[in-house]
């Protein structure tokens, strides 16, 4: 039936949980795009036959022009839901998304994230004074200063304000000011001990 490669997308998009990105479906974007020419074209054909009089074919030029409209919604509602998954994703985990993320962006998206990443950086850099406002930390206020954490992996040298280095190494635990960690929280390089 006209118009089901392109459901099928956005039926996939609703089935993943928790607003994970799926991979993307490169050969059935293309089908529902192939389908959609094909049904361009015999519409062309049928409209130039409608014009010299044959009439009954009205119906299935309106048929096949609405099969088209649906389509149309279909993809732009697939390429729109996952510009606004990685816009999420940007904020949960920073500019750079893990490797398992990116595996499943188009090279397009990839793009976008990037210029995304650039438009946001340039405007966080223009509010805020000299140093800019970093508005990807604090999503949720803080309810003290510090916090303790625990390092995951290896991650090497990490410098706080005061100038102090600390090697975090896995399985070490750390006081850090919390607005500091942050980003390495949502990385997946520390985790937050609650006691």
């Amino acid at each position: 039936m006209a118009g089901e490669r392109a459901v099928g997308l956005v039926r996939e998009l609703h089935r993943t949980i928790g607003g994970s990105l799926p991979p993307f479906r490169t050969e059935e974007l293309r089908q529902a795009l192939e389908e959609m020419r094909a049904l361009y074209e015999q519409n062309q054909a049928d409209v130039s036959e409608a014009k010299s009089g044959r009439t009954d074919l009205i119906f299935l030029i309106r048929f096949r022009h609405c099969c088209l409209l649906r389509n149309q919604r279909c993809i732009l509602a697939y390429l729109y839901d996952r510009l606004l998954r990685i816009r999420a994703l940007r904020w949960e985990y920073g500019s750079v998304l893990p490797n398992a993320i990116q595996f499943h962006m188009s090279a397009e998206e990839v793009e976008w994230f990037n210029r995304y990443k650039k438009s946001l950086a340039a405007y966080m850099k223009s509010v805020g004074g000299e140093e800019g406002l970093d508005l990807t930390q604090d999503i949720k206020p803080p309810k003290s200063l510090y916090i303790e954490v625990r390092c995951l992996r290896d991650y090497g040298e990490f410098e706080i304000d005061d100038g102090t280095t600390i090697l975090l190494k896995k399985n070490s635990q750390h006081f850090l000011p919390r607005w500091k960690c942050e980003q390495l929280i949502r990385q997946g390089v520390l985790e937050h001990i609650l006691s």
